[in-house]
């Protein structure tokens, strides 16, 4: 895990090809509620902005639990492996209380 503000855990990373896959999806999602900014200046239906808001939640769902998973395949494994299992479950625990309040 690269280290950040709130963490000085081993240098370790997402695999590659997950992190473009991961770039690629934020693009997506990025380019989708761009469409739906301009379906509301377009004056679309409810309806229809209702259905894009909740396709752009899902695919932010898909992006964080692609994260999560191969954050505990990488990240979190290396930290048991080195010895520090319980500083990266703590964390990682933190994490997905956040991310459990937001869905």
């Amino acid at each position: 895990m690269r280290k950040t503000a709130t963490t000085s855990l081993p240098e370790v990373y997402l695999d590659p090809e997950v992190e473009k896959d991961l770039q690629d999806r934020l693009s997506r999602i990025e380019g989708h509620v761009r469409g739906v900014k301009r379906m509301l200046a377009e004056h679309a239906s409810c309806e229809d902005l209702l259905i894009q808001l909740s396709a752009v939640r899902s695919a932010l769902n898909q992006a964080t639990a692609r994260l999560l998973e191969n954050h505990m395949e990488t990240c979190v494994a290396d930290c048991v492996r080195g010895g520090k299992g319980d500083k990266a479950l703590r964390e990682l625990k933190g994490a997905l209380t956040q991310v459990l309040k937001n869905l």
